[in-house]
């Protein structure tokens, strides 16, 4: 890996350490609330704060942030929910459900 490209994905690291701490705490999917919701409690798969986690992991942060508020604003009582797979390219991105 090129020096660069190191020094680009550093600044995920933080974002991503803060996501997964929250998901090991308050996450009602993946912290120790989880007793009170045994089958789950988001209505879509992957959870928000997994898919955000995915998302700046594979697209960084200026393309990942974006995606995944994007995700947390269509999760609401209105939805379907489902499966939500991470965008690939950014033709996917702009598939609005």
């Amino acid at each position: 890996m090129s020096m660069i490209k190191k020094i680009l994905e550093l600044p995920r690291k933080p974002v991503l350490i803060m996501i997964r701490l929250y998901q090991k705490t308050f996450s009602p999917d993946h912290g120790f609330v989880k007793i009170l919701f045994p089958y789950g409690f988001c209505k879509f798969t992957p959870s928000c704060s997994e898919y955000g986690y995915q998302v700046i992991a594979k697209h960084g942060l200026i393309r990942g942030v974006p995606i995944g508020i994007w995700r947390v604003l269509r999760c609401n009582p209105f939805s379907k929910g489902g499966e939500d797979p991470i965008p690939n390219s950014k033709l996917e991105e702009t598939r609005y459900k």
